[in-house]
């Protein structure tokens, strides 16, 4: 279980994802090499040894990025675990210097620094209430 962001070349004149044209089709973002070459500049310590998924371990929480299989790269997911919000100034520090935007999976819009630390503790509580739910029907809480 993850608190997701969606992150493709979409239009930076529309307020909102539902701004976005029904025909819009977003940019390639360039070679997959290259697009982690961009992120490792932002995220050094970033390990993309599996190029496909690569793994960010920080103080308190963790960050993968679904890059795909293909060499290609039109976009890619982050999946972020824990609970610390520093994973929210680094995705917003990262969007800024790879001039791109994300999309908030818990909230269905734009990925905003500014209202990330809220969504981001709502996926929390979630996330909380569903392994006490897990741990009070016997289930293992590494279940969620």
């Amino acid at each position: 279980m993850s608190w997701d962001i969606s992150i493709q070349d979409l239009p930076a004149d529309v307020a909102t994802v539902a701004d976005i044209p029904n025909d819009f089709k977003p940019g390639v973002l360039g070679l997959r090499s290259d697009v982690i070459a961009r992120i490792q500049g932002v995220c050094t310590d970033a390990d993309f040894t599996d190029p496909s998924w690569g793994v960010l371990e920080g103080n308190g929480f963790s960050i993968e990025f679904n890059m795909g299989s293909e060499e290609i790269c039109d976009g890619f997911m982050l999946h972020v675990r824990g609970g610390s919000n520093i994973a929210m100034i680094l995705i917003a520090g990262l969007l800024q210097e790879l001039k791109l935007r994300g999309i908030d999976c818990q909230t269905g819009d734009f990925f905003q620094e500014s209202t990330a630390e809220q969504s981001f503790g709502e996926w929390q509580a979630f996330r909380d209430r569903v392994i006490q739910r897990k741990d009070s029907d016997g289930s293992s809480p590494s279940e969620a």
